[in-house]
């Protein structure tokens, strides 16, 4: 990094806990905690340890090697700031045991850089770990590293890892080999990181939740009552996420309405939005179930970007348009597209969030939206999703691993499956659905799309004889 880089302020971070004293991996952590490819990746189902670990590994080496120069990456920076780095700062910077680390081992802490707005952090022996998102691939870019430590790399396309490869070729020369490391979900099979494992471009190891010793005791193999809670979440998982999550199959969902999505394709980085693009937003109403807003913004040539997107439980509608209207500042919006719950759009209303009632025929918008995803003349589809237009992600819905943005939805938005298990192309599954709405609303208000009523039947005349008819 250049010189300016190092001269951020620093903060010192509470209770250092230093290198790995007190961690102990097992299974596939284990296996990759010895790894020394070029490139590994751990993959399972959710509450295996995977990042824990990967993150553990990462600390290890910067304490090992003096000078190491890393980074953690994630597809988003804004992502990578509000999930992976809460494990590292409180599990892994400051969960440390008076009785298993002795304090003087650790005379200088490691140190925040960047205030608040974190940046990276500082080891007394010289070595750094930055902080990076392929939505900002300069960051990444602009250094080599001796590690890269990849967090949900089921986000990352093809292209984004191959970038990253080219910044760990081992001329970073602080520690005596290079690698990029990263821990991921299941996905679907024909994903890039299956391809490439398969092809033997990379270490892939699996995890399962018995690694996991929080969840099983790593002695006496028995599920802990952590274990009995978090296993019981994962099993009221459903479809292709328990396939995933729970089991830690790389699985398709069968029956999946939008087949024409490919995440490589329709997932963009973000860019700023040009003034002269008009802009939407999309409403579906909910308080248990998720209230979603959405941003699009449409192109000169017609093109849908979702840029922007609140998918929130249990807030109240008023606090939902505060935020709305606070996130929406400086911009002209054409037209609200919303559900047509009368009391929602009235308290919207009180807030200067006029709406217009969405066409809500499911038949007829899948197909809109099927029309956009696939790709036209020009080689590209109609319609994007931004990485990271999530606001903000809700606890709730990510301690009961369920989808938290639209952009999670669209894998495992299936059909009613028939009694002989085959999909039934009339009408969707209503399950972890909720941003499938507003997208159907927006792209049949922008296409201009109504329902085509039923013709009123001409009256029926019926004759009794020849000159008499009723």
């Amino acid at each position: 990094m250049s010189e300016a880089a190092h001269q951020v302020p620093y903060i010192i971070v509470e209770s250092p806990k230093g290198s790995n004293q007190g961690f102990q991996p097992y299974g596939g952590g284990l296996a990759l905690w010895k790894n020394k490819d070029p490139e590994v990746i751990i993959s399972g189902p959710a509450e295996t340890g995977k990042t824990r670990t990967a993150l553990e590994k990462l600390d290890a080496l910067m304490w090992k090697y003096p000078g190491a120069q890393a980074i953690i990456v994630r597809k988003t920076y804004k992502s990578l700031k509000t999930s992976v780095l809460l494990t590292f700062e409180r599990k892994v910077l400051g969960a440390w045991d008076a009785k298993e680390v002795r304090f003087d081992q650790r005379k200088t802490p490691v140190q925040k850089l960047g205030g608040e707005h974190v940046e990276g952090y500082q080891y007394p022996n010289g070595s750094h770990i930055y902080l990076g998102g392929m939505d900002v691939p300069d960051k990444v870019l602009s250094s080599e590293w001796d590690v890269v430590y990849v967090n949900q790399a089921e986000e990352l396309t093809l292209n984004d890892w191959e970038i990253i490869t080219t910044r760990t070729t081992g001329r970073a020369g602080n520690m005596p080999y290079a690698q990029v490391m990263a821990d991921c979900n299941p996905g679907a099979p024909t994903h890039w990181i299956r391809a490439r494992a398969e092809k033997g471009r990379l270490k892939f190891i699996e995890s399962r939740h018995e690694d996991n010793p929080t969840l099983y005791n790593p002695v006496t193999h028995e599920i802990t009552e952590q274990g009995k809670r978090s296993l019981t979440v994962l099993d009221n998982l459903t479809g292709v996420r328990y396939l995933r999550l729970r089991l830690g199959k790389w699985a398709a969902a069968e029956g999946v309405i939008y087949e024409e999505f490919d995440r490589e394709v329709h997932v963009i980085n973000p860019f700023p939005i040009p003034p002269d693009w008009i802009r939407f937003r999309a409403i579906d109403f909910g308080y248990t179930n998720p209230f979603v807003c959405q941003w699009w913004a449409m192109d000169p040539d017609g093109r849908l970007f979702m840029y922007r997107e609140i998918y929130m439980t249990h807030r109240l509608v008023e606090d939902h348009a505060r935020q709305i209207n606070r996130l929406t500042q400086g911009e002209s919006i054409r037209a609200t597209i919303a559900d047509h719950d009368a009391e929602d759009r009235a308290t919207l209303e009180r807030y200067g969030i006029p709406t217009e009632a969405a066409m809500k025929a499911v038949s007829l918008g899948i197909q809109a939206v099927q029309g956009r995803m696939r790709k036209s003349g020009d080689g590209k589809p109609r319609i994007f999703i931004m990485a990271g237009a999530l606001v903000e992600a809700d606890p709730i819905l990510l301690n009961d691993k369920k989808p938290v943005c639209t952009e999670q939805e669209i894998e495992s938005y299936i059909w009613i499956p028939t009694k002989d298990g085959k999909p039934n192309k009339e009408a969707p599954l209503k399950e972890n659905d909720h941003g499938m709405d507003p997208m159907r609303y927006i792209v049949a208000y922008v296409d201009g799309i109504h329902p085509v009523e039923e013709p009123i039947p001409e009256q029926q005349v019926y004759v009794i004889n020849d000159d008499t008819e009723i």
